[in-house]
């Protein structure tokens, strides 16, 4: 069974992350909101670290309620930053918390964080149709449009490289390797995200 290149096959959280989720196209708000954190919470660290970390940043953050993270305290703050379950970077910390009200923000202005997200690709997953890991980009103009649009609304740790990987992983662009078993099967939900969005 082939993968892409950068799974680690000995290690189970990957293989997981990799067979199941991985472009696999999101559009739940919620989970759009807790794959923006995780990916601003990896800059500078291995996508490893994060993974690992992900079932303590659920208990740690309200499950990604964006509604409540935007209302966190100092209290709360101070709590996080104790945490030795999650990544105590008080900027990355607060920059989970000011990006929950700027998401709030374009929920209330698109009906939902993923219309607003998906209307980027007219509502059907970009293929890359990548045949090697050498034709993988660090970010795209894609990923830097949507990074700009995001920044100019308040957000931080949404720079391209952050955004190009939250693209990949919520299935807005398909960039499994073409020779990857999942390359098919993710392609097979192109038209999910219309139905799902037109409801």
């Amino acid at each position: 069974m082939k993968r892409c290149h950068w799974v680690d096959l000995n290690s189970s959280e990957y293989i997981e992350y990799h067979d199941n989720f991985w472009g696999v196209p999101v559009t739940d708000d919620r989970l759009l909101f807790e794959m923006l954190c995780l990916e601003g919470a990896q800059a500078g660290l291995s996508w490893i670290t994060i993974l690992k970390k992900q079932p303590n940043y659920k208990l740690a953050f309200d499950n990604f309620n964006p509604q409540i993270v935007a209302n966190y305290d100092q209290e709360k703050i101070d709590e996080l930053l104790e945490n030795k379950g999650i990544v105590r970077n008080k900027r990355k910390i607060l920059s989970c918390i000011r990006n929950a009200k700027v998401f709030l923000e374009i929920q209330q202005e698109f009906s939902s964080f993923a219309h607003y997200l998906w209307r980027y690709v007219d509502f059907v997953p970009f293929d890359s149709k990548i045949e090697n890991s050498q034709q993988l980009p660090t970010w795209t103009p894609l990923a830097k449009e949507v990074s700009a649009d995001l920044i100019k609304r308040g957000m931080s740790f949404v720079g391209p490289t952050i955004i190009y990987s939250f693209l990949q992983a919520v299935g807005v662009v398909n960039d499994h390797l073409t020779t990857c078993f999942r390359y098919e099967e993710v392609n097979r939900l192109r038209n999910e995200v219309r139905k799902k969005l037109s409801k």
